[in-house]
């Protein structure tokens, strides 16, 4: 049982034979190639692997086999091998019902039959879900453990930290058994909640997430004091500089104050970025870009805040909250933005106690059997609508506009119109929230009428506004009154060049008011906000830190 299994089921014995004999001719020397005939045999088999010990990589499934089919079969495998890949096997005919049938279980990819040439169209996707599960690893025992209170901001603040930098890890409340046993092995009571023990034993009380991320082996120190491109921002925009500019030969850091990946990050379900017809998670596209960049060697920067930027000389400098510094021959700004904070009564003291602003995924099985309702009517609340319908009784959209059609896509519409415990309620809004020591409860003011209404809540998820995160800027670059940064023919008025411009050129398209300092991504003025634009302005970015540096 030391190898690694790939898994494949498929009812026709020819294709079960054809894709097992492929797979050994490939995979064989390094996996045990395992096919059943149906799913009930698979799923067996995965049980005596499991009691044995031993570990799954990859499981391929028939979308069409009788009894159960493909959906079905991953849904159960999924419990007994969370962190094995995922992949569907389907014939051209059912490729739209295995697209619609994959927002059920989070698959990571469809095959269609036949594969041939297995060079070009079956190796290439194992290939990258045994890169994926080599990452994750499926262990069972998670070397983090977190023990806390339900209810408690801090406590949500360090598991949300830990899931979204895809950090294993165990959650125990403090009020069950196995909570209080590591309380007491601490010799510390429930004031020191939250409580991180790592594998060694060492018990952090309250601990920040800079601590949290040093335990967890994430990188909170940069290896040199100067790099070519230093980005600032782990979101697609962020991701795309970095691999782009590692790949180029960049000496290349990225630096993230809380996750990378950004608000795309905690996406359920992106449907409509190209080259992924059957959609992908936040998570999955962000793993993915951060092991793509580590792959060309650029290093990510954990849990560390930029306070400042000034220029020295030909250098750019940034400054870190702790005092530190880094220097770079150019930046790369892609910050993204911040959702804008509810302005309602009773949000601020209940924020992490029931009210949450993004999808907050950790928080979908606990939703089970409560009324959930969400603010906001752009493509990530769409998203987070269906992913929460999935445990939630009840799941409400609360839009301030009259309809959905002026901010979502046309596709999450007609997704949403199909689940039966979703609902949209127009030109409505939260004036109030209420609870005690967690939400229970929300005031809804509909415009059409003025009418106020207190309903049952029991999980509140806010996705308004996009703030840009550039107050810590100051006056380094210019900025529009809502903070978002000029760059290239924006700063030209009427053909003059931005004041302190000191070079006989105009700035490129994603320059800065400084020369050598870009932005890229929503944080630009006048961007598209959307995920492919982001990627593709940080990949621009790098084409334009190239012109920049060869000029000098």
């Amino acid at each position: 049982m030391g190898h690694p299994a790939i898994l494949t089921v498929d009812d026709d014995p020819s294709v079960s034979r054809a894709i097992a004999r492929d797979l050994r001719r490939r995979y064989g020397e390094h996996h045990r190639i395992i096919r059943a005939s149906s799913a009930a045999d698979a799923l067996e088999a995965l049980r005596d692997i499991k009691l044995r010990g031993g570990r799954v990589a990859v499981m391929l499934a028939d979308y069409r086999m009788p009894q159960m089919n493909g959906i079905e079969f991953l849904e159960q495998a999924m419990d007994l091998f969370p962190n094995a890949r995922r992949a569907l096997l389907t014939a051209y005919a059912d490729t739209d019902a295995a697209i619609q049938a994959i927002n059920v279980v989070d698959v990571d990819h469809y095959l269609l039959k036949p594969w041939d040439p297995p060079e070009e169209k079956l190796y290439p996707v194992i290939d990258a879900l045994l890169d994926a599960w080599q990452a994750t690893g499926d262990r069972e025992v998670e070397d983090i453990r977190v023990v806390g209170h339900r209810w408690s901001e801090p406590s949500y603040q360090i598991r949300d930290f830990l899931a979204r930098n895809l950090v294993p890890y165990k959650w125990f409340s403090a009020e069950e058994p196995e909570g209080r046993r590591l309380l007491e092995a601490a010799s510390v009571g429930p004031e020191a909640i939250p409580l991180v023990v790592t594998a060694d034993g060492r018990a952090l009380r309250q601990p920040s997430t800079s601590e949290v991320a040093e335990v967890a082996g994430l990188s909170t120190s940069p290896n040199r004091e100067f790099y070519d491109l230093v980005i600032v921002g782990g979101g697609p925009a962020g991701l795309g500089a970095a691999v782009y500019g590692a790949s180029e030969g960049l000496k290349t850091l990225l630096v993230e104050r809380q996750a990378v990946g950004g608000q795309a990050g905690q996406s359920s379900r992106i449907e409509n970025y190209l080259g992924f017809p059957d959609g992908i998670s936040g998570a999955q596209l962000t793993d993915r870009a951060r092991r793509q960049a580590g792959k060309f060697e650029a290093e990510v920067l954990n849990t560390r805040e930029v306070t400042g930027l000034r220029t020295d000389g030909s250098a750019r400098t940034l400054t870190f909250a702790d005092g530190g510094e880094i220097s770079a021959h150019s930046i790369v700004l892609a910050t993204g933005v911040a959702y804008r904070p509810l302005a309602a009564d009773g949000i601020a003291q209940l924020t992490g106690s029931g009210v949450y602003y993004g999808s907050a995924s950790t928080e979908g099985p606990s939703c089970a059997g409560s009324d959930v309702y969400i603010v906001g009517g752009a493509n990530s609340a769409g998203q987070a609508a269906l992913f929460f319908s999935r445990y939630a009784k009840s799941v409400t959209l609360l839009v301030r506009g009259d309809s959905l059609e002026a901010s979502m896509s046309y596709y999450l519409i007609q997704q949403l119109a199909q689940v039966e415990n979703i609902h949209v309620r127009t030109r409505c809004e939260v004036v109030a929230a209420e609870g005690d020591g967690h939400l229970q409860a929300i005031t809804i003011c509909d415009s059409k009428n003025g009418a106020q209404a207190s309903v049952e809540c029991g999980y509140l998820f806010i996705f308004i506004g996009a703030e840009p995160r550039t107050d810590w800027l100051g006056t380094a670059v210019a900025r529009d009154e809502r903070g978002f940064v000029y760059t290239g023919p924006d700063l030209l008025s009427n053909g003059t060049r931005p004041a302190g411009w000191d070079r006989d050129r105009d700035p490129f398209y994603l320059e800065c008011s400084v020369p050598g300092i870009f932005a890229a991504g929503d944080v630009r003025a006048n961007s598209v906000k959307r995920v492919a634009s982001a990627v593709g302005e940080g990949a621009m970015a790098v084409t334009l830190v190239h012109r920049y540096l060869e000029a000098q």
